[in-house]
């Protein structure tokens, strides 16, 4: 083994910047050199300066902020008190995570690698910005950045002579290892305890969880209300409610069949580094298969990498190894990424394989099931003690036989109350919305399909301030089958407390052109062109708020273009006057957008 040691530290949101960190790991330990990973917030940042040799791998979330476990590194690094001179002994490299159909594509690493540099630290090449929407997936720029990354490291810190390599197909050692025991005395630990945090969520119980789409719409949303009794809990319109699903029983099962494993049998750990925070001591089969292991999720490449080394099966290996390789991408991406593939799925078409794969191992192939967050729809003035979200059921068919599922969604949509109490451990954190103090300034809110979920919370909010002036425009498919919260609408229309202006895109007529009988589909952005006076008069005269909640499809940006126009309309501007009007709003906050793809 080198004397050189690696540090490799992650920003992660969803598990992808983890992922390509850990497999920078392995890569590390292959060339003979240790290596170190954390989280770059559990890491001591102090310790930084005394450091050789980091690569830095960090995604980009919301409107190019950086991930939860990494905000206080951040926080830090930016301190004016640090001196320039700071990181002189420090070698180093950033790569970013990021996805180009977002305006602040791979912000975060961008502005890293320049924090850095100022710092004093030696770059060892130039920043990767690795793109969801690259025709090879992020893999197309994390492959040939990783060459060069290891061509200039190994040049600078060289293994020890005459050791080469480790082949890909060879195994590495386990970072844990599991001890079956024979008797468990505390079963108690796996219960979830308040405070609400991330390792320690508060189970709220279902008050209610009701379909609101008509039986005959193709999409299944549900308004599910959770009880936060007891909880300490505070929020505000904008916030976010954070869960992590748990497994399916049937594919707990069929995983346990597959790998011959008691789900009641108990374990404990033996770690290289340290245990999951999240996985009691000891653990059942059942909670790590059921509340931990990622069993339904896509597998990323390196799943395909660390399930090879197990593969004596010529064929199977073969497969195994193309599918991990730099060439075997489009192969993989055939294979697992366009049908949905899942884990589960990959380990039933691999047979020989997964029967010799080692529970040992189990840990390095699975990723820890991600929280997912959801809009609070609700305020604690009109709803105290419940938090409300509208669920948007994810099923669809793809060319495999068995639909495709979400796999939150539908753990959400199956908690049914009226057999018992069923219970979801949350906690709640600041969402990416603010909305102003000041009663007099308008807010105006684009919220199409379940993008209005933050904006029932921000208008039941204002309106028990007695803040009236509130404009939303809510797009759907059809008012009889998908115009969520309508009654509340009306009722609040009636009150004086907003203005609602609505699209509803497959309910027009039917119109003769000289070609062929076409629909003409009306959108939200439609809709804000034809309110253009009373959106000038609000955000030129006024200094209204505006925000846009949604799908991060073309949703935005016709949106935005729709705004510019409204400027250049009413306001005589010209194209780059209405842009920089725009960007004015948006850095003194008051252009606003929260999207998700």
């Amino acid at each position: 083994m080198s004397s050189h040691a690696l540090l490799v530290l992650f920003g992660s949101q969803t598990g992808s910047a983890q992922d390509t960190a850990e497999r920078i790991g392995r890569q590390a330990q292959r060339r003979h050199m240790r290596v170190r990973l954390e989280a770059l917030d559990s890491y001591n940042v102090a310790n930084l300066i005394s450091e050789s040799l980091v690569v830095f791998v960090c995604a980009t979330t919301g409107q190019g902020d950086p991930p939860d476990n990494m905000k206080k590194f951040w926080r830090f690094l930016f301190r004016k008190s640090l001196p320039a001179d700071s990181l002189c002994r420090l070698d180093c490299a950033v790569l970013g995570l990021g996805d180009s159909s977002y305006p602040k594509f791979n912000f975060v690493a961008k502005k890293l690698h320049k924090r850095l540099l100022l710092l004093g630290a030696n770059m060892l090449l130039p920043v990767g910005l690795a793109d969801d929407q690259h025709d090879l997936g992020p893999d197309g720029v994390i492959d040939p950045w990783l060459i060069s990354f290891w061509q200039k490291t190994l040049s600078l810190y060289p293994p020890p002579a005459g050791l080469a390599p480790l082949r890909e197909e060879e195994k590495l050692p386990p970072r844990y290892v599991f001890h079956f025991l024979d008797e468990v005395t505390d079963k108690q630990t796996e219960h979830l305890q308040t405070p609400p945090t991330p390792l320690q969520p508060f189970p709220a119980r279902v008050v209610f969880n009701q379909r609101v789409t008509h039986p005959s719409h193709f999409q299944d949303v549900r308004h599910i209300e959770l009880d936060i009794t007891g909880s300490n809990i505070q929020y505000s319109a904008g916030d976010v409610v954070m869960m992590r699903p748990c497994n399916a029983a049937e594919d707990v099962e069929q995983f346990c069949q597959l790998l011959k494993l008691d789900p009641e049998r108990y374990f404990t750990l033996t770690p290289t580094d340290s245990i999951p925070a999240r996985l009691p001591q000891p653990c059942s089969v059942r909670f790590l298969v059921e509340q931990f292991l990622d069993i339904s999720a896509v597998p990323r490449r390196s799943f395909f990498e660390v399930l090879a080394t197990f593969a004596s099966n010529e064929l199977e290996r073969d497969k195994l190894l193309e599918f991990s390789s730099a060439q075997g991408q489009d192969a993989l991406h055939s294979y697992c990424n366009r049908p949905r593939r899942t884990a589960l799925e990959v380990l039933a078409d691999f047979p020989h394989t997964t029967v010799e794969l080692s529970i040992d191992y189990l840990l390095d192939l699975f990723p820890e099931i991600q929280p997912r967050s959801f809009s609070i729809a609700s305020s604690l003035l009109q709803h105290p003690n419940r938090i409300q979200i509208l669920v948007a059921v994810v099923k669809y068919k793809s060319m495999l036989f068995k639909p495709r599922k979400g796999l939150c969604s539908s753990w959400l949509a199956s908690l049914d109350p009226s057999t018992g109490n069923v219970y979801v451990p949350l906690w709640v954190k600041k969402g990416s919305l603010s909305f102003p103090q000041d009663p007099d300034t308008p807010v105006i809110m684009v919220g199409p399909g379940t993008g209005v979920a933050p904006f029932r919370s921000a208008i039941q909010e204002r309106a028990a301030q007695g803040k009236m002036a509130n404009v939303l425009f809510f797009g759907c498919r059809s008012e009889s089958k998908d115009f969520y919260c309508r009654s509340e609408w009306e009722e609040k229309v009636q009150a004086g407390q907003m203005i609602l202006v609505t699209a509803f895109s497959r309910d027009q007529v039917r119109h003769f052109n000289m070609i062929h009988l076409q629909e003409e589909k009306i959108y939200v952005q439609h809709r804000v062109k034809e309110q253009s006076k009373l959106l000038w008069d609000l955000i030129a005269k006024k200094n209204a708020f505006f925000y846009i909640a949604g799908s991060a499809k073309q949703m935005p940006a016709s949106v935005c273009d729709a705004l510019k126009e409204v400027f250049q309309k009413e306001g005589g501007m010209s194209e780059n006057q209405a842009q920089e009007m725009l960007d004015a709003m948006e850095k003194a906050k008051r252009f606003q957008s929260e999207t998700w793809s």
